[in-house]
């Protein structure tokens, strides 16, 4: 089922999603079960699968340095599959931009249609390690909203190079991310919404936001994205801060800032376990917060780890 049939048929009430990483080549997949198990009685409708691009790996070989391309978190494609048949549940896989041609997009969304994956994330990526910018993949996309195209193209059974194939087209909810804080290359929030305008545009069929802590943030969001245009639903996205370096590292990564009193309180604390409780608080008064403002789903970046997430879901569900 689409994402957004599962908001129409919740009646206004707000759902519960998470998002969840891929394991690190060569470990089991149990460990991530293990994770997602806890947050099962919350009842999910679906669980978002991230992916992530290539990266490169110097490996010496006869005194020289030879460059190799490894993914080191495959299978989201399979681990999404398997969420759907484990847990009988939608799973939302992520596509990028970059790391991919049109071609091999092509091949994978083919793929997600066999599979009856109904709903996919289209995101344009990060840029490499070794890249200021990022910079699109030779045969591939530069931007989320060609991308989105493509996706919107396929369901109406246009491929890339063929003619319409009579009787195969796609039917994918496409979702697509949102910046309350405005995306870190865009010289203005209004520039922003211009392109999640052209997401929207392209046939993008609902947002999900990046974090924040805030929500004054993302209700100005949402008020100027209905003011722009833009009509789909807004999924909040949310993280639980858990240690002492996420309050460097979460504004330097994502382009954030965090609320005062969260800063304070966090510096407060004696070691990461009071820190974890601080994030968990936190959360939970945001969700109710979201809540209640009527937000179509709660969903939770929960970056492998479940007992944080658990403990916020079990105080709102």
């Amino acid at each position: 089922m689409k994402v957004t049939d599962h908001i129409k048929n919740a009646n206004g009430k707000t759902l519960f999603s998470f998002e969840i990483v891929t394991p690190v080549k060569g470990k089991n997949i149990q460990d991530l079960y293990n994770n997602i198990d806890p947050l099962m009685e919350f009842n999910p409708p679906f669980i978002d699968v991230t992916t992530s691009r290539e990266e490169y790996v110097y490996v010496e070989r006869d005194g020289l340095l030879d460059r190799k391309t490894i993914r080191k978190r495959p299978g989201t494609l399979g681990i999404s599959v398997s969420l759907k048949h484990k847990y009988n549940i939608d799973p939302v896989p992520h596509v990028l931009c970059g790391g991919f041609t049109k071609e091999e997009t092509e091949y994978l969304l083919v793929d997600c249609h066999y599979l009856e994956v109904d709903n996919l994330v289209a995101l344009r990526g990060d840029a490499m390690k070794h890249q200021q910018y990022f910079e699109p993949t030779k045969g591939g996309h530069r931007y989320a909203c060609e991308l989105v195209h493509q996706i919107s193209d396929l369901n109406k059974g246009k491929f890339l190079h063929e003619e319409n194939i009579t009787g195969f087209k796609t039917d994918f909810c496409i979702g697509v991310a949102g910046y309350p804080e405005k995306h870190m290359e865009a010289p203005s929030l209004q520039t922003d919404l211009k392109r999640l305008k052209a997401k929207v545009d392209a046939g993008a069929d609902y947002v999900v936001t990046q974090m924040f802590f805030d929500n004054s943030k993302y209700f100005e969001f949402v008020k100027m994205a209905k003011e722009a245009g833009i009509d789909i639903p807004i999924i909040p996205g949310i993280k639980p801060l858990a240690v002492q370096r996420h309050l460097q590292l979460l504004p330097h990564v994502f382009s954030i800032d965090l609320p005062e009193d969260l800063i304070d309180a966090v510096e407060k604390c004696k070691d990461n376990k009071a820190i974890r409780q601080v994030g968990i608080e936190w959360a939970i008064q945001q969700s109710k917060e979201l809540r209640d403002f009527g937000v179509p789903v709660l969903h939770y970046y929960s970056m492998g780890k479940s007992d944080n997430v658990k403990a916020i879901a079990s105080a709102l569900f």
